[in-house]
């Protein structure tokens, strides 16, 4: 036996531990930014995805579609329109949301998944009434157009996915109450609201920075944990600012209703999620009730 696959075996001992502690747990992964972008990291998802599903971890994958919308409006001569962050989302624009997001994205994602030894379902929020959207208004009375705010989840389309030994992989599209049309809806938000009405273990947020940093132009500067009680003061000092006051406003929702940790993690780095779960190591910025 040669040194390298002695030290692959005590990588897969000291894994036992992490594997005993989620096995059986729900884990949610919002699954966005470079990871989606870059095939290499794509790959290196997706493997992490089925090896924990194949090691008892249930997982469920939620995911947007921001880059794949530009192209397909591009091709289609429409200029996209955003309001702080936001989407505006006339019918035209939604309809092709819907296509991209419940059609191409979606399968995309179930089949990689699937060539990799994973058994994945495709979900939308319209599915069984799953995520169930009011339109979203504004303080400042700006119009979105069809760009939802979350009015309820019933997970019961996700559970019987994962009792019949299924990865769900869910895109956020909404069904809508206050009328026929269908909404868009942030990611990250249907991914927390998903995770506390699952009862998850944990939620993972991918994005495309290391964390939350104390600098944003040092990476060294990383918060490895920041407990609830600590994010008003972290706003105050400007350390949490522009879109990552929303991405952390959905972690702190989550663990305030019973979701035991959030995650801001790094989906630029390769397999970021196995050294999340099954290491000592974690990455990125864990938030904590």
């Amino acid at each position: 036996m040669n040194d390298k696959h002695l030290e692959r075996a005590t990588i897969l001992a000291e894994a036992l531990p992490y594997i005993q502690k989620y096995n059986g747990k729900t884990i949610v992964v919002k699954y966005g930014g470079n990871a989606m972008i870059a095939p290499e990291l794509f790959e290196a998802v997706m493997s992490d995805l089925v090896l924990l599903s194949l090691v008892g971890v249930r997982l469920v994958v939620v995911h947007g579609g921001g880059p794949e919308i530009n192209d397909m409006l591009n091709k289609l001569g429409k200029t996209s329109h955003f309001i702080d962050g936001l989407r505006y989302t006339d019918q035209e624009t939604m309809d092709v949301v819907q296509m991209v997001l419940c059609g191409k994205v979606n399968k995309n994602i179930v089949d990689t998944l699937g060539r990799l030894g994973g058994r994945a379902l495709g979900l939308c929020g319209l599915d069984g009434g799953m995520i169930r959207a009011k339109k979203l208004e504004r303080p400042d009375d700006q119009d979105l157009g069809l760009v939802g705010e979350i009015a309820d989840v019933d997970p019961r389309p996700v559970i019987d996915a994962l009792e019949n030994g299924y990865l769900p992989v869910v895109s956020t599209v909404a069904q809508g109450i206050d009328g026929p049309s269908a909404y868009n809806i942030n990611a990250d938000t249907a991914a927390s609201k998903l995770a506390i009405a699952l009862k998850a273990a944990k939620l993972i947020l991918l994005t495309d920075v290391k964390g939350l940093l104390r600098d944003p132009k040092d990476e060294d500067s990383l918060l490895p944990e920041v407990h609830v009680s600590q994010i008003p003061g972290l706003i105050k000092d400007g350390i949490i600012s522009g879109g990552m006051i929303p991405k952390l406003g959905c972690c702190v929702e989550s663990v305030r209703q019973g979701v035991s940790d959030a995650l801001i993690l790094d989906g630029r780095i390769p397999h970021s999620i196995l050294v999340e779960v099954l290491t000592d190591e974690g990455a990125g910025t864990i938030i904590l009730p």
